[in-house]
C-alpha cells in the first residue's frame, strides 16, 4: 500500500488572498510521506503555537507540535451556551486587535475524518490587547467582552458579556 504514500503540504496565508507553499521548511513532518486524508489545528500543548493533528490511512495519526519562537501574541476563546446549546457551536466571534479585525465560527466539524479544536485561536501578532471581543450566540444573543490580556485562554459564558441590542 506505499503507492499513496505522498509528502504532506503546508501553505502559509499571506493575507492578501494569496497562499506559499512552506513544506521545504516546516520540517520532517511534513517531508515525510504518508497517506494522509485529514489534518485539523489546535493549539494540543497550550503554548500558543497551533499544533497540526493529521489522519492516516492504516496508521496511527500524527500530531505534528509546532515549537517556533516567533513572539507573537494570541489569544484563546472557549465558548459555553447557556441558552443555546452548551458547546456554543453555530456562534461567530469577533476579534479586535491592534486595528485588525478577524472572525471565527464555532463549527461541530470542518472536514473530512476531521474535527475542530472547541477553543478558537486567535493570533494577534504583536498587539498588547484585545480591544474587543463581540460573540454572536446560535440564538441570537450579541454580547461583548473588552479590554482582554493576551496569550491566555478567556472563557465566554452566554449572558455574562455586556449585551448588544
Amino acid at each position: 500500500m506505499q503507492r499513496f504514500h505522498n509528502p504532506r503540504l503546508l501553505y502559509w496565508n499571506l493575507g492578501n488572498g494569496k497562499f506559499e507553499d512552506v513544506s521545504d521548511r516546516a520540517g520532517s513532518g511534513i517531508a515525510a510521506a504518508h497517506s494522509s486524508r485529514g489534518a485539523e489545528a489546535g493549539d494540543f500543548d497550550n503554548d500558543g503555537n497551533m499544533d497540526l493533528l493529521v489522519m492516516n490511512m492504516n496508521e496511527p495519526p500524527s500530531l505534528l507540535k509546532n515549537h517556533s519562537k516567533n513572539g507573537n501574541n494570541w489569544l484563546k476563546v472557549k465558548l459555553t451556551g447557556t441558552k443555546s446549546n452548551r458547546a456554543g457551536i453555530g456562534a461567530k466571534v469577533r476579534l479586535t486587535a491592534g486595528g485588525r479585525v478577524q472572525t471565527r465560527v464555532l463549527l461541530s466539524q470542518s472536514g473530512y475524518y476531521s474535527s475542530s479544536d472547541a477553543r478558537l485561536h486567535f493570533g494577534l501578532g504583536s498587539a498588547a490587547s484585545v480591544e474587543l471581543v463581540e460573540v454572536t450566540w446560535p440564538g441570537g444573543l450579541v454580547e461583548t467582552w473588552d479590554r482582554l490580556k493576551p496569550n491566555q485562554l478567556f472563557s465566554a459564558t452566554e449572558g455574562t458579556g455586556r449585551k448588544i441590542p
